[in-house]
């Protein structure tokens, strides 16, 4: 099965975005192989607002080369063409999404999103790119919400002082 894997900046006093949504304060690791970690996904999973972002951030995202999906009860799929708009049942389309064959699946951006799948059993993994800056407030990197053990899987201190900490989900005992 494809696994949901959590992969995002942090500030280190744990925040994804600023307080207005500002990303400004991430900082571009010239030696990081984006390819590679690019490479080990076909589908990107978003929020709305973090979509919103990667349409101004990135090329025309729907020639990516990768499945977008975004979860949304707002957004008109009639105006975004390639993309698939999940707007209800969204822990059971997750689910589907994660039987079908395929790379993992990157989730991407979105707290809210992310607290969500995480509290239904649906992530496996959580790969924080932690930057050297605390922001002071903005968007925590998880709301409130249910207890999750994680296993420390890998770390790396980069030259740029990024420090990449890469962990499996434990599930929760039954």
């Amino acid at each position: 099965m494809r696994r949901l894997r959590y992969s995002v900046a942090m500030s280190l006093d744990g925040f994804i975005a600023g307080p207005k949504g500002e990303y400004d304060w991430i900082v571009m690791d010239p030696d990081f192989d984006w390819s590679a970690l690019w490479s080990q996904f076909d589908t990107l999973l978003m929020g709305r607002k973090t979509y919103e972002v990667a349409l101004t951030r990135f090329q025309p995202i729907e020639k990516m080369g990768k499945r977008v999906v975004v979860v949304s009860s707002t957004l008109d799929p009639a105006r975004h063409p390639g993309v698939t708009v999940i707007a209800s049942t969204v822990p059971e389309a997750v689910a589907a999404l994660k039987a079908q064959p395929g790379k993992d699946i990157w989730l991407m951006g979105g707290g809210v999103l992310f607290r969500s799948l995480i509290d239904t059993g649906l992530v496996d993994g959580v790969e924080v790119a932690m930057v050297p800056v605390m922001l002071g407030s903005g968007v925590p990197l998880l709301p409130e919400g249910q207890r999750c053990r994680l296993q420390l899987v890998d770390s790396h201190a980069r030259k740029s002082g990024i420090v990449m900490l890469k962990y499996a989900v434990v599930p929760a005992a039954s």
